[in-house]
């Protein structure tokens, strides 16, 4: 019985932290002067900019995206469809941003 609990406790901070964690969602974004442009080795473009706690996101077609912290900690990987996302981060810091084979520092 004590395993069965457990493991439905487990279960449940599972299911909380992931329910907790911030998602992409798509945005129209018209477009953005202090975005940074780059070209990955595949031909993709992908601009990168920050804006009010978002981090925008803009590609030509779908792009493996991850946000770590400073440290080194994982926060999100996706992968994003062509278009504009925005991922809003709830603190403020430094955050490394690995979209395609571009990283990019990101201040928030």
């Amino acid at each position: 019985m004590r395993k069965v609990i457990a493991t439905i406790l487990v279960l449940l901070c599972v299911v909380a932290a992931v329910a907790a964690s911030p998602k992409w969602e798509s945005v129209f974004v018209p477009g953005r002067s202090t975005a940074v442009t780059e070209r990955t080795a595949d031909s993709d473009t992908v601009e990168v900019s920050v804006s009010d706690g978002y981090i925008y996101v803009s590609c030509t077609r779908p792009t493996n995206v991850k946000v770590f912290t400073i440290l080194g900690q994982l926060i999100s990987q996706e992968t994003l469809r062509a278009g504009s996302h925005r991922l809003h981060m709830a603190s403020r810091g430094i955050y490394i941003l690995k979209a395609a084979d571009i990283t990019r520092r990101i201040t928030i």
